[in-house]
């Protein structure tokens, strides 16, 4: 994945420029916090985008998300499920896929319900 400082999220759909689009896998998620707990089980540096996720969060746990609905700037999305680390992962890094595979490390597939713009530094939250 190439990083980019904002990107267009469409409603049903997926982010703009995204192989997937439509079904329920039409954003992926990482969190910050959980990338880094499985970099320090590896021992070794790996740039987040070898986990080819769409969005990296920072402060929040998502762990146990299935059906919750996370604020993305002015987006909103809903946890459809965890999502499972692949063999790409190894090929990135040998072990990263077994270090992404406890509490849901991988990150989470969601359904975009609201789109929009969303950029680097957006408020994140879960809707209450």
């Amino acid at each position: 994945m190439d990083r980019v400082e904002e990107a267009e999220l469409i409603a049903g759909r997926g982010v703009v420029g995204n192989a997937n689009q439509r079904g329920r896998r039409q954003i992926t998620i990482i969190s910050e916090e959980a990338w880094k707990d499985a970099i320090a089980e590896l021992g070794e540096d790996v740039d987040p985008s070898a986990r080819r996720a769409n969005v990296m969060v920072r402060g929040l746990d998502l762990e146990k998300t299935r059906g919750m609905h996370l604020h993305l700037g002015p987006c909103i999305v809903r946890v459809w499920s965890e999502t499972t680390p692949c063999n790409q992962m190894d090929e990135a890094r040998q072990g990263l896929r077994a270090a992404l595979k406890p509490k849901w490390r991988g990150g989470v597939c969601c359904e975009i319900v609201e789109g929009g713009s969303i950029r680097v530094g957006d408020a994140v939250h879960w809707s209450s």
